[in-house]
């Protein structure tokens, strides 16, 4: 199976690979971070028993309906909180993720669910070839992660057999700590792709998505500790400066999470 990849200069594709690695963490500071602030801890990312009803899950449920076999493909799986919603509807999952650690609690929670599964530790769409094609092809929060959203938006399409959906937040969730990048590095970081920059990419492509803005329920609240060290490693900062990060976010008076509002784009191929 062919991976897609390639972007034309000029393009919305090219914009929003501009605008990624506009706001790629300084090589100097990257240089001089304790730990690579790119890590997730998959515990944040975990499926829950009773998953939400948003738009993102009935379409894939409306999709699989359609299907004997039910098939998904969670691209950027995660712990498994997109693919694992549809337990239930869903007969097998296969799940692809470039972090091992991620990939690990996914194979634990479809163990614990019951679900028939199978791992691919890699990068998207490189990871195509041994993914293979399924009846729905999901990918939740991962398009803020890669700079060719065209060849990665080109293979969720490629390996779709019947529907594909996307969810992203309606703009950069990191774009929240642009202050503290500020406030820490003195870092000005330029505005963020949204997800009205990544419509424009698939409608390049010659998709036309079917487009659903609506607002998430608010997540458990997180150990105030943990989020505090959470943020100093986004930030590339050492631990001993936690207590600054804490005092800053506490004095802060713009948002400290990323935002409510996401954007569901679903397709057939």
């Amino acid at each position: 199976m062919e991976t897609p990849t390639g972007t034309q200069p000029g393009t919305a594709a090219a914009r929003w690979s501009a605008l990624m690695a506009a706001r790629a963490v300084p090589d100097e500071i990257l240089a001089h971070a304790p730990a690579s602030p790119y890590r997730q801890d998959p515990e944040r990312f975990r499926p829950v028993a009773d998953p939400p009803d948003t738009p993102s899950r009935r379409v894939g449920v409306a999709v699989l309906a359609e299907s004997a076999e039910r098939t998904v493909l969670d691209v950027g799986c995660g712990a498994g909180a997109a693919s694992l919603a549809l337990v239930g509807e869903a007969r097998h999952v296969v799940g692809v993720d470039p972090a091992s650690d991620m990939l690990a609690a996914f194979v634990g929670a479809c163990l614990e669910w019951g679900m028939p599964y199978q791992a691919v530790l890699g990068s998207w769409p490189e990871a195509l070839p041994d993914t293979g094609t399924a009846d729905l092809v999901l990918c939740h929060h991962v398009g803020y992660d890669t700079a060719d959203l065209a060849a990665f938006a080109a293979g969720l399409g490629a390996a779709a057999r019947r529907g594909v959906v996307m969810e992203l937040h309606a703009t950069h969730p990191q774009a929240w700590l642009d202050p503290f990048w500020q406030r820490f590095h003195g870092v000005r970081r330029p505005a963020p792709p949204t997800a009205d920059d990544a419509l424009a990419v698939l409608t390049e492509l010659g998709v036309e998505p079917e487009v659903q803005r609506w607002t998430a329920d608010p997540r458990p609240p997180e150990d105030p500790d943990a989020r505090v060290v959470r943020v100093t490693r986004r930030l590339c900062l050492p631990p001993e400066r936690a207590g600054e990060v804490a005092a800053a976010l506490a004095a802060h008076d713009g948002p400290t999470a990323p935002p409510a509002e996401r954007v569901t784009f679903s397709w057939r191929p």
